[in-house]
């Protein structure tokens, strides 16, 4: 476990970085995330899966202006990395992946709040440079905030990692649920939200209803193929 630290926490605050700063070019979402996590254990189609089960979940989020939302990159590494170490997919093993993202995500949403905070403090003291228009000045001020966001990505996903990799594995041994039971109750707990959060979003849309239960449809079929 201790090997796979370091490679996850730089893909961790890679993809944290990615949630809001740069260049946010949507490889921090949980399918992207947690396959690249899974690629990194060795097994990039449990990262894949555990990926796919985060995204129906990650859906609801809309991260515009200034609401707080999970920080989804982080907390896919650490899930997509777990699913991948126990690559036969025991029993339990989709069910603490996912825990561990999203108490992850839920954390990380709340240190970005505070990264903010520590960022307009920065700024704060910097403003006479910055009405001035100094370009050394921005320049400084944002590369010492895009590092802070890699540095809180990369200690989130470590610490995480370093937290559930090993309650993973003591909970897999005591788990005797049968595994497909176990897998299926996550991914239906996960279609659940999606749909939820789809209907949500696109209630208004003409025949919304059809095309979503169509998509819902669809993705389930896939989802059980894999």
């Amino acid at each position: 476990m201790w090997i796979d630290l370091l490679p996850i926490a730089l893909l961790g605050g890679l993809l944290g970085l990615d949630v809001v700063s740069f260049p946010q070019a949507m490889i921090s979402r949980p399918l992207v995330a947690a396959t690249l996590a899974g690629t990194l254990i060795g097994h990039s189609l449990s990262g894949l899966l555990v990926g796919a089960a985060l995204e129906l979940i990650a859906l609801e989020t809309l991260p515009f202006g200034a609401s707080r939302y999970p920080e989804w990159g982080s907390a896919a590494v650490v899930g997509g990395a777990i699913f991948a170490t126990h690559s036969s997919h025991p029993a339990g093993a989709m069910e603490m992946s996912m825990i561990a993202s999203l108490a992850t995500a839920w954390v990380g949403g709340w240190t970005m709040v505070k990264l903010r905070e520590r960022n307009a403090y920065w700024a704060a003291r910097r403003r006479s440079a910055l009405d001035a228009g100094a370009r050394g000045a921005v320049i400084d001020l944002q590369l010492l905030c895009m590092t802070a966001d890699l540095l809180r990505g990369g200690f989130l996903a470590a610490i995480s990692y370093a937290v559930f990799a090993p309650l993973t594995t003591a909970a897999i041994g005591a788990w005797s649920t049968d595994a497909r039971i176990s897998r299926a109750v996550v991914v239906t707990v996960a279609a659940s939200v999606a749909v939820s959060a789809g209907l949500k979003i696109f209630h208004g849309v003409s025949g919304a209803r059809w095309l979503f239960l169509c998509g819902v449809v669809v993705g389930l079929g896939v989802m059980t193929v894999l």
